[in-house]
């Protein structure tokens, strides 16, 4: 697992769906069967009931046989992991309960607890006005992110829901970063990447009106006027909306020859 000293076995699911043992990548089989294992992941260390496994592998239209079914793909998802990473490694990771299964991945061994563990950190280290130590927090995060939450498998309504949860989470991690290191003052240092997630997230007028501020303050006055006039064309053609008051007051301050600094 990448930026993550002393992994050994575990899966990823911060971009496409993988398991690994030391030097071992391994991802697994038949597109039901990466759905039982995504489900659980998402949902670590909780019980996964059948019935809701039932609802995303057959999204509301189960066979007869679904309870039975399911059975038998964490039999051979079980068997899968441990011929691919090891016996050893994989005992006990994914236990069968009353009322359905749960993956129980050690410390480290998942990499969106890692996430979700230095995420913490990070806000705690805002909180604490420890921008520094924030700021390298939520890089060590954003660090686990290889693309799109399970990117390469083929989500139910179930298994949707929670990757866009996990997504969201990305977001604010990438909002709080650019607070820390515009507290930092490192304006310039944010446009390009303020330009590639304005790109990637065109309707989220915060991170648009960063933008714009980070180019005001590195002294690009008539960059940040355009950045202003790119998303209120945006707003107006995908939403038929206005630009926020956060953004206007932007446009406002600039306008007015206001301080940079």
């Amino acid at each position: 697992m990448s930026d993550i000293r002393g992994f050994t076995a575990g899966f990823r699911i911060l971009g496409p769906l993988e398991g690994h043992y030391g030097p071992t990548v391994h991802r697994p089989r038949g597109p039901k069967v990466r759905n039982l294992l995504a489900l659980l992941a998402v949902r670590a260390h909780d019980i996964v009931e059948v019935d809701t496994l039932v609802e995303e592998l057959w999204d509301g239209s189960p066979p007869s046989t679904a309870v039975s079914t399911v059975r038998t793909h964490v039999y051979h998802l079980r068997q899968e992991l441990e011929r691919a990473l090891g016996a050893e490694a994989m005992r006990g990771v994914i236990s069968t309960e009353a009322t359905g299964y749960s993956l129980r991945p050690a410390p480290g061994q998942l990499d969106l607890d890692v996430f979700t563990r230095l995420y913490g950190q990070g806000r705690a280290e805002m909180r604490a006005g420890n921008r520094e130590s924030a700021l390298q927090r939520f890089d060590a995060a954003l660090g686990l992110w290889r693309g799109r939450t399970l990117a390469d498998v083929a989500q139910g309504r179930v298994l949707a829901g929670h990757a866009a949860r996990i997504e969201d989470l990305r977001v604010r991690a990438q909002e709080l970063r650019i607070e820390a290191a515009m507290g930092l003052g490192r304006h310039r240092e944010l446009v390009p990447e303020l330009r590639r997630l304005v790109a990637t997230h065109p309707l989220n007028e915060w991170m648009h009106a960063r933008l714009i501020d980070a180019l005001h303050r590195s002294g690009r006055r008539g960059d940040a006027l355009r950045a202003f006039h790119d998303v209120r064309t945006v707003l107006a053609q995908e939403l038929g909306l206005e630009p926020s008051e956060d953004l206007r007051q932007l446009q406002h301050h600039i306008l007015a020859g206001g301080s940079a600094a």
